[in-house]
C-alpha cells in the first residue's frame, strides 16, 4: 500500500479519464496507491475540495492559501482557516509557507499568512503543510515561533538542504519527496534522502505537476507515485516494501491518528 501525501485532484485534466476522477483514481488503486491528500491552495478551492472528497472513503483535504498567488487575495483570517479545518475530513492546515524562488517581492504578504495558517493548525491540534523554496531562514525561524511541534507537520516537495531538512526533523517535522528526486539534476537532492531518515518521510506527487521520470514532461498523476517511492528505495538501497510500508505508517501518524 502507497499512499499520495500531497495532490492536487481539484486541478488534473481528467479528459484521458472522460472526465472522471473516479477512473483516475482507480487507475491509481489498481497500482497500490490506496489513500490520497488532496490539498487545497487558496480557500474556494478548499471548500471545493471537501465537498468532493466526502464523495470517496479515501481521500482527505487539507486546506489553506498557498503561498504563490497570480492575483495576490487578502490575507486568510485566522477563523476562515478554523472554520474550513474544522470539518472532519480536513487532516491538516496548508499548504502554506514562503517562496523567494518565484516571488521575493510579496515576503510580507507570505510571512504574514504563514503564520496565521501555523496559528489556526495549532488550535485546531492539526498539523502544517510547508511550501518552501529558497527562504531557508525565514520558514525555519517562522516555524521555530509559531510551529506546535506536538503536531508538526511537513515539507512537502523538499527540494533544498539536509540542514534545512535536519532542522524541520528537530522540530518533529517530516520531510516529504517528490518525482523531482528522479531527475537527472537532482543529484544533490538524492544526496538528501539519504540521509532523511526513513520514519521521518512521506512521498507524494504534487500532481498534476513534477511527473516523475519516466513520464516527465507529461501530466503527473497519484499513480506515479509508486515512481516516487521505487527511487526513494534505490537511493536508500532498501526494498520497494519497506519505503511503502514505513511513509504509509507515517502518514497514518502524523495525518490520520486523530482522526481515528
Amino acid at each position: 500500500m502507497l499512499v499520495d501525501s500531497h495532490c492536487h485532484l481539484d486541478h488534473l485534466d481528467l479528459a484521458k479519464y472522460q472526465s472522471d476522477l473516479s477512473s483516475l483514481l482507480q487507475a491509481a488503486r489498481e497500482r497500490g496507491v490506496e489513500h490520497f491528500l488532496s490539498v487545497g491552495v487558496d480557500l474556494p478551492s478548499s471548500k471545493n475540495l471537501i465537498a468532493l472528497a466526502r464523495e470517496y472513503g479515501d481521500i482527505n483535504v487539507s486546506v489553506g492559501v498557498h503561498p504563490l498567488q497570480e492575483k495576490r487575495p487578502p490575507i486568510p483570517e485566522i477563523s476562515e482557516l478554523i472554520e474550513l479545518g474544522s470539518h472532519d475530513i480536513v487532516v491538516a492546515i496548508g499548504e502554506t509557507g514562503l517562496d523567494n524562488y518565484y516571488d521575493s517581492d510579496s515576503s510580507e504578504w507570505q510571512q504574514e499568512s504563514f503564520i496565521r495558517h501555523l496559528k489556526a493548525a495549532s488550535q485546531l491540534e492539526k498539523p502544517v503543510i510547508i511550501h518552501t523554496r529558497e527562504a531557508k531562514e525565514e520558514t525555519l525561524s517562522i516555524m521555530r515561533r509559531y510551529a506546535d511541534t506536538k503536531n508538526a507537520g511537513v515539507l512537502h516537495c523538499f527540494t533544498e538542504s539536509w540542514d534545512m531538512a535536519s532542522a524541520a526533523i528537530d522540530l518533529n517535522f517530516y520531510i516529504s519527496f517528490s518525482g523531482i528526486i528522479t531527475f537527472r539534476n537532482a543529484s544533490a537532492l538524492r544526496e538528501v534522502v539519504k540521509q532523511v531518515p526513513l520514519d521521518r518521510m512521506l512521498v507524494e506527487t504534487d500532481a498534476p505537476w513534477l511527473a516523475p521520470v519516466p513520464h516527465r514532461g507529461k501530466q503527473n498523476e497519484p499513480k506515479y507515485v509508486v515512481e516516487v517511492a521505487k527511487a526513494v528505495a534505490e537511493i536508500k538501497d532498501i526494498s520497494f516494501e519497506e519505503v511503502s510500508e514505513v511513509t504509509t505508517s507515517n502518514f497514518e501518524k502524523l495525518f490520520l491518528s486523530k482522526n481515528a
